[in-house]
């Protein structure tokens, strides 16, 4: 048993989803579990209607490009105006404006309702093309499979509830291919929850190990696992397999052609993760598994949109555990994520996403204890396994801000251009 992932790109319009069906078609497994994200931005487009709403400003204009945007789809892979996909999408668009509607008063809540139906539209629709060109799918809800806890928009897997409720719905099978929604989940009350921006990896992974699959395929734009985002550095090269450890270091510095929950659960099993190319599906990608690695190219990863945040004592009596165990603690009490750190004896710096209301509500709780300074709009560069010679390049005519090495791995936090005096 095989489960395939399929990104909001490789659904993204009608040649998209044919391709899709050819990838299914070619692939020798009877047995394959299909998760497939929201068509294109379609998220991004939720995400805004939403925002519109919760600040008292008209969306239906939006609401409507988004439904124009599904039944154009439609109306290139089911020409017949009475095929039933018609009729499910105006259920959903029903049940989307319906959630809109609601007033509730939990912003999270209301988000995971709302984003949910991008998924729900992509599923409906991908599940009826590859019906009718005899790929017997049977759809499946992901929100009666995984069930997560009651922290909307970033759901943890209740996992014993989990593989119960997939191994009721999958456990028993032998062959077929079964179609289901990535991202979105429900807490054990039914509530709809979502696993995090960019979670479909994620239920792919959750839905092999509870299943303990053969492997996981993410179908992705990429050729596979590169060793630098191309549009970024100029001579890139491709993986052709990776540990789970190194992969997981990787998203965890901010790759993104892999969501950071995914490896995990995979690594426990040992189920191979590939990294394919859905616009060149003949061809190999990336493999990551349980495997040592003797000597590996250099990764270079680029993550902008940084902010450094400088904790700095006011009375000289040094950074010593309890200062740092307040401000951590007030990291995990507001969800933010360090991507990188530093200390002096005096001052505790830390680089993180660019500051939003969670960040102004930490600089407000640590002020009275602290100094505080920062720096926004910065890029935090982590390079894996660095040659020292590769360095000079990643901060030529940039503004060093902060900067770490280790055996394997160089971090450096880089700011504006510094303007030539030539």
């Amino acid at each position: 048993m095989k489960v395939f992932k399929f990104g909001g790109a490789s659904v993204c319009s009608a040649d998209a989803i044919r391709n899709l069906s050819n990838i299914i078609r070619v692939q020798e497994s009877d047995f394959l579990i299909i998760v497939v994200s929201a068509m294109g931005k379609s998220t991004n487009a939720l995400e805004h209607i939403l925002d519109l709403k919760y600040t008292g400003n008209p969306y239906q204009v939006f609401l409507d490009e988004l439904e124009k945007y599904h039944l154009g789809i439609c109306s290139q892979l089911f020409p017949a105006k009475h095929h039933p996909v018609y009729q499910s999408i105006d259920s959903l668009m029903i049940s989307l404006k319906l959630s809109l509607e609601n007033e509730e008063t939990n912003f999270n809540r209301l988000y995971d309702r709302v984003v949910s139906h991008g998924e729900l539209f992509s599923t409906t629709i991908v599940n009826a093309y590859l019906n009718s060109v005899d790929l017997k799918c049977q759809l499946l809800s992901a929100q009666e499979m995984i069930v997560t806890d009651s922290n909307f928009r970033e759901g943890k897997v209740r996992w014993d509830l989990t593989k119960k409720a997939i191994n009721e719905k999958l456990g028993n099978r032998t062959r077929g291919y079964y179609l289901t929604q990535g991202f979105i989940a429900s807490d054990e009350y039914r509530n709809w929850t979502t696993l995090g921006r960019e979670g479909s990896d994620y239920t792919a992974a959750i839905l092999a190990s509870c299943l303990e699959a053969d492997s996981v395929t993410i179908w992705k734009d990429v050729p596979g696992v590169l060793t630098a985002d191309p549009d970024q550095w100029p001579h890139t090269s491709k993986y052709q397999s990776l540990s789970y450890g190194e992969a997981a270091e990787m998203t965890y510095y901010g790759a993104s052609v892999i969501h950071p929950k995914t490896i995990r659960p995979l690594a426990v099993k040992k189920i191979p993760l590939l990294v394919r190319s859905f616009l060149d599906y003949h061809t190999e990608g990336t493999e990551i598994m349980d495997i040592q690695h003797e000597q590996l190219e250099p990764a270079i990863i680029f993550k902008p949109g940084q902010c450094l945040i400088s904790f700095q004592v006011r009375d000289f009596s040094f950074i010593n555990e309890s200062k740092l165990s307040l401000i951590f603690h007030l990291f995990e009490e507001f969800n933010i994520r360090v991507n990188m750190m530093q200390s002096s004896a005096i001052s505790f710096s830390v680089s993180v996403d660019n500051p939003d209301s969670k960040m102004k509500n930490l600089i407000n709780s640590l002020s009275g204890e602290f100094d505080i300074f920062y720096n926004d709009q910065l890029e935090l560069v982590t390079v894996k396994n660095y040659h020292p010679d590769l360095l000079p390049q990643i901060t030529a005519n940039r503004e060093v801000l902060l900067e770490q090495k280790t055996r394997k791995n160089y971090q450096v936090l880089l700011g504006k251009p510094v303007e030539s005096n030539i």
